[in-house]
């Protein structure tokens, strides 16, 4: 069972204000218009979406619809064929630093240095962000369920286990946003309702979280969804 689930944030917080069922929260993050096409295909066109402080945004469609190449478009590693992504107002291209300092991206692999261990993972995103926090790592490896497994090489932790070493940078990086691509991917139940009570923390604290998955949601308030086709 995976450990406690409040932490201690870096951002500054403010629970959004709701009534009459009208959006009232910051707007953070907004694609305008946005187009791609892979392979003389057109994946989605046209596309308007938002997400806002306290929400959280779950992108659907079947398979090939796009919702991967719609993330990295989101976080800059892809570019669009026409439109643009906005960080609070600004071009995400005008505003790259601050965004990434505010972001936090989990893409479809497991995103972990096969031959470190847990801990020198961790640690080495922890310099990435340019944080010191050796003493929280096996803390944190503890709240994902793997307390005892901190100092083994990667390449020796089942497909499950390597996904919970990635997930662990949500606790011990905190950021305004995350873009979290099938973050269920080969979790067990134990590790799926953790979570679930993850994303709606994040929520609640002010934060936004935007997600492709196929997991049923349903215990999640306040959810958003986006469809692509």
């Amino acid at each position: 069972m995976w450990g406690a689930f409040l932490y201690n944030r870096r951002f500054e917080i403010g629970q959004p204000e709701r009534g009459c069922g009208q959006r009232v929260s910051e707007r953070l993050l907004e694609g305008i218009n946005l187009c791609c096409e892979r392979d003389h295909r057109v994946l989605f066109e046209s596309l308007n979406m938002d997400v806002g402080a306290g929400e959280v945004l779950q992108i659907e469609g079947p398979n090939g619809s796009g919702k991967t190449t719609l993330l990295r478009v989101l976080t800059g590693l892809s570019e669009a064929s026409e439109g643009e992504v906005h960080w609070r107002g600004e071009p995400i291209r005008k505003v790259r630093e601050d965004y990434y300092q505010h972001m936090q991206y989990l893409g479809h692999a497991a995103g972990i240095k096969q031959a470190l261990t847990a801990q020198e993972n961790l640690r080495w995103y922890a310099a990435l962000a340019g944080l010191e926090c050796d003493e929280q790592i096996d803390e944190t490896l503890a709240k994902v369920g793997l307390r005892g497994y901190e100092d083994v090489p990667c390449y020796t932790l089942s497909a499950g286990q390597q996904r919970r070493v990635n997930l662990a940078r949500l606790y011990l990086l905190p950021a305004k946003l995350w873009i979290l691509d099938e973050p269920f991917t080969a979790i067990d139940k134990s590790g799926v309702k953790a979570i679930e009570e993850l994303l709606i923390h994040q929520a609640q604290q002010g934060g936004a979280v935007i997600l492709t998955t196929h997991q049923d949601l349903q215990h999640v308030p306040g959810l958003r969804k986006l469809e692509l086709k």
